[in-house]
């Protein structure tokens, strides 16, 4: 898991707000928000990283161990509805809704394509009695 996508479930999983990082890290919204959508995570400074994991309570050892991002993203080991719904949900809202428009439209190309349940001939009825 990359360093963007994991400050973004790191916070999701805290049930924290951009607002309330920003308060607890002393970082501002737009410099959480940057990092977030990966705008400015190549110039993020070892001390912004600390502040914002003191804000989770979380030590940079743990930031980078592979237990957090299973704990993080456990869908990365399940393939049920809910972790991708909650995938989705730690997207930026611009990066969700242009996925969203992709999604609509790969079902669109799919229903046109694929038959019908309806449209599908059923197999001709088996008689029980034998003759």
């Amino acid at each position: 898991m990359d360093t963007v996508l994991k400050l973004r479930e790191l916070r999701a999983h805290a049930g924290m707000t951009q607002e309330e990082v920003a308060r607890r890290s002393r970082l501002g919204v737009k410099t959480i928000s940057s990092f977030e959508s990966g705008a400015r995570i190549e110039s993020m400074k070892l001390s912004q990283l600390e502040a914002l994991l003191a804000a989770y309570t979380i030590t940079l050892a743990q930031f980078f161990s592979r237990s957090m991002e299973h704990d993080l993203a456990p869908w990365e080991s399940e393939s049920s509805p809910d972790a991708f719904l909650r995938r989705m949900d730690a997207l930026p809202t611009h990066a969700r809704d242009t996925l969203l428009e992709k999604i609509a439209t790969m079902l669109d190309v799919a229903e046109a394509v694929l038959p019908h349940p309806s449209r599908i001939p059923s197999a001709a009825p088996q008689h029980a009695s034998l003759q």
